[in-house]
């Protein structure tokens, strides 16, 4: 780990250290740009809980998230990034476009900055929701559906996401239940008639969860509300997938421009509506959010960075 030397020009400062920062560190420090990546916990960000991978290229086997990360932080390394655990306070951008990152210990004055803060999924807060995840709790049917093929599965949620990770489990087993608390979907009416007119596909409307309940090793049943009869019963299900909404990490940047969920906008480039702001990962507005595109908004938004700086440089900016 790494603190600011003195007299030290940084030319890219990175929030955030899961894929998409360590991806943005390692394109940046190999660009030959001076590079930090503050993370405020340890490099890896959510990737850290992944118990087994098996959908990340160039691996034939199942490599756990602990064990990318690693990689993934020591390749940063290598290259010359600099990883720092701490906090940030604030981001201030200043009148002549460059920005100001604020931590307890050191301020950093640059001229590019790389959101990569990810976001926090929604929880229900039903009882057994934290005991069980990574045991059958899952926030992501991409990555954790293949585990419970030909298995009963319940969805909860009634947005585009839950319908459209409905529709992929769907693939894996016949025996998919998506419950939502109202009496019809929120998702796109496309969307949902694919759900509502899938075989298999057992849609409950006017349901809650109450709990998750297992065996202490894996999801085994769970208990279900039915908001019009009042009713309370269990019902034995092999995993949870749960899709009620994101809060993407966004509170440093409040000037930048944001969509309707909360999410950074960015064009191709991952540039925000602010010069000098890029954002990667879940932070901002993409439509599929896995470790492989986080990785790629990374390396994108440095290669993106390295060319703004250029530009600059060739101003007598920086």
């Amino acid at each position: 780990m790494s603190e600011l030397k003195e007299n030290e020009k940084v030319d890219i400062i990175i929030i955030g250290g899961g894929p998409a920062g360590l991806s943005a560190a390692q394109y940046a420090a190999r660009a030959g740009l001076s590079t930090y990546m503050i993370e405020e916990m340890a490099p890896g960000g959510q990737t850290l809980i992944i118990d087994d991978l098996e959908n990340y290229p160039g691996f034939d086997e199942p490599i756990s998230g602990f064990d990318l990360s690693d990689r993934f932080h020591r390749q940063a390394e290598n290259f010359g990034a600099n990883i720092i655990l701490s906090s940030v306070d604030a981001v201030i951008r200043n009148d002549d476009g460059s920005f100001t990152v604020k931590t307890p210990s050191q301020d950093y004055t640059v001229p590019v900055v790389i959101m990569a803060t990810g976001a926090k999924r929604k929880l229900i807060g039903a009882p057994g929701e934290k005991e069980y995840q990574g045991k059958g709790v899952s926030y992501c049917a991409t990555c954790d559906g293949p585990f419970f093929r030909n298995k009963k599965i319940l969805v909860v949620g009634g947005g585009d996401s839950a319908c459209d990770e409905s529709l992929f489990l769907s693939k894996l087993t016949e025996n998919v239940v998506i419950i939502h608390r109202r009496d019809r979907f929120r998702a796109q009416k496309s969307i949902a008639d694919n759900v509502e007119h899938n075989d298999h596909i057992e849609t409950r409307f006017m349901h809650t969860l109450n709990e998750i309940k297992g065996d202490g090793k894996k999801v085994t049943h769970v208990s279900l509300h039915n908001v019009e009869t009042g009713e309370d019963y269990d019902e034995p299900f092999d995993a949870v997938f749960i899709f009620i909404g994101a809060n993407p990490s966004t509170a440093l940047v409040p000037f930048a421009g944001l969509d309707d969920d909360g999410y950074i906008i960015t064009d191709d480039h991952m540039r925000s509506t602010i010069p000098g702001l890029f954002a990667a990962g879940d932070v901002r507005n993409g439509m599929f959010k896995q470790i492989i595109t986080a990785a790629s908004d990374g390396a994108i938004a440095a290669h993106a960075a390295a060319q703004y700086i250029d530009e600059l440089r060739g101003q007598a900016y920086v």
